[in-house]
């Protein structure tokens, strides 16, 4: 395997999966003719690759119009190609930032009642509080067992009130429990998403020195504007690379054979602008021994 073929493999599988990749952005943008979208997005990809090696293969023969429109083209194609992965990917980073804001929705509200349920046990503890001091102002104002028959008759006036509060408390108290348990399986999902975007927050902080939600979005566009930059123009260039190393190949193979048999003459294909060797074979007689 020569490394014209290891050029071309590689640019083929690049250019394969940015396809996809693209092809994918392209059915989430245009979702009501997914098929239609596939189509397209498959036919232009063959076409930018047949056309780049075209233009390069004739571009000193080739007429300025041609040259100039499959350029454009190929650049034009490569840039769809690029804002299809770009599509694809931003759809996955707010896939997942959907299920994290649903999960934090979910936990926010299951939050208020654990609050509102708190309050109410303050609530009632600070009225029970009250009742105590009630006795306690009492029986502190008055040292003889008046006193004292007073604060016992209070008590026992606040008694319904007091087992109504303390019914609540306990009530409360269940609910608090009840919201808890309910709200665990929400909140390990959250840290289970949380932890597989963790690594964009390490990278947010690293170049904006904050990890914010809106600093992680502006990272996570900063990473796809990377990716998409040395995707299908990587699968280009190979392409390119691999039609040079295999003109070097034929031309070394040309050299290799021109040597061994001679050349009579070497001339300019005028349709196809590649170099056309002829060659004459040396005359060689048998001589039996």
């Amino acid at each position: 395997m020569n490394f014209a073929t290891i050029l071309f493999a590689s640019a083929f599988i690049i250019s394969g999966v940015a396809e996809f990749y693209s092809i994918a952005g392209l059915v989430s943008i245009f979702s009501s003719q997914p098929v239609a979208s596939i189509i397209m997005g498959a036919a232009l990809g063959v076409g930018k690759l047949v056309a780049a090696s075209w233009v390069y293969r004739n571009w000193n023969t080739t007429s300025r119009i041609l040259k100039y429109y499959f350029t454009s083209a190929v650049v034009i194609l490569s840039i769809i190609t690029s804002m299809g992965i770009f599509g694809y990917l931003s759809k996955a980073h707010l896939d997942q930032s959907v299920i994290i804001g649903e999960s934090a929705s979910k936990m926010s509200i299951y939050d208020e009642k654990i609050k509102t349920a708190k309050d109410n046990i303050d609530a009632n503890r600070k009225a029970l509080k009250q009742m105590d001091e009630a006795v306690d102002q009492v029986m502190a104002r008055s040292s003889s067992e008046t006193g004292a028959d007073k604060a016992v008759q209070i008590r026992r006036s606040q008694q319904k009130e007091r087992a109504r509060l303390q019914s609540e408390i306990q009530t409360e108290q269940k609910t608090i429990a009840t919201l808890s348990e309910e709200r665990a399986p929400i909140a390990a999902e959250v840290r289970k998403v949380e932890a597989e975007v963790g690594p964009i927050k390490y990278v947010a902080e690293l170049v904006y020195g904050d990890s914010a939600e809106e600093t992680i979005g502006k990272a996570v566009r900063l990473m796809i504007i990377l990716i998409i930059f040395v995707f299908d123009p990587l699968a280009i260039l190979l392409l390119i690379a691999a039609n040079m190393e295999l003109k070097k190949t034929k031309e070394k193979w040309v050299g290799d054979v021109s040597s061994t048999f001679g050349v009579e003459d070497n001339r300019t294909d005028i349709s196809s602008g590649e170099d056309v060797v002829v060659i004459r074979k040396h005359n060689i007689s048998r001589i039996d021994e």
